[in-house]
């Protein structure tokens, strides 16, 4: 379980968040709403240990984050806007290097999995940087499914995807939340939040605003708060 206590994130005197507090609960898929500088973003970097809380703490299970970062680091794996890749590497030493990084044994058979899963097998001896920004994008998420987390963060990770491979990264989502991957996703898609996740969470001007189950959840109520100022 997540537990998000009372976190508010301060810019010099702008508040990013605000007092923002809830519960993720193991195996639940979340989708993170919310307009451009709501503070999404701002909330999956601390989550992600990328950046320390003003104020408040996140409990992953019994773990502080302010007290173990490294602890948390372990146990979750991350997209962002920032794939972590080397371009001059192919898609296959990238996660080479990660593998040893997460000091993996036998990594080969993984490696060779998750290649397959976010169809890139065909490509895997070809430089990253030679990759559209959507091949790039799936390569960080093999890179971020290596070490098997059980929290997996993810902003806005359909930026520059296709059709089929957003048809594809949805499937993968599935699949980890039925093996009891927490994933949290920050999205402005409301349509796919209602489809696919349990559970939403809209943040508007750093505060927490809607937390309640999808089947619950009426588009037009969140695109009235989204609209107004």
């Amino acid at each position: 379980m997540i537990r998000i206590e009372h976190i508010t994130k301060s810019f010099g005197y702008f508040r990013a968040l605000k007092d923002v507090h809830c519960e993720i609960n193991e195996g639940e898929f979340v989708s993170l709403l919310g307009a451009n500088g709501a503070g999404k973003t701002t909330l999956i970097r601390i989550l992600a240990t990328l950046a320390k809380p003003s104020e408040g703490d996140v409990w992953i299970g019994d773990v502080s984050l302010k007290k173990h970062p490294m602890k948390i680091r372990s146990r979750i794996g991350v997209v962002s806007h920032f794939t972590y890749l080397y371009n001059d590497l192919s898609a296959l030493e990238n996660l080479r290097f990660f593998a040893r990084m997460y000091l993996i044994a036998d990594a080969r058979p993984r490696i060779e999995a998750l290649l397959t899963d976010v169809g890139l097998a065909p490509r895997q001896h070809d430089l990253v940087r030679t990759f559209s920004r959507g091949m790039q994008q799936r390569l960080a998420l093999a890179r971020a499914l290596l070490h098997r987390p059980n929290i997996l963060l993810l902003d806005e990770p359909f930026t520059g995807l296709d059709i089929n491979a957003a048809g594809l990264l949805k499937e993968l989502l599935q699949r980890l939340v039925r093996e009891e991957v927490t994933v949290l996703l920050t999205s402005h898609d409301i349509d796919f939040a209602l489809d696919y996740s349990q559970r939403i969470l809209l943040l508007k001007n750093g505060e927490l605003t809607i937390d309640i189950p999808s089947a619950s959840a009426d588009k037009n109520d969140i695109l009235r708060i989204l609209g107004d100022k």
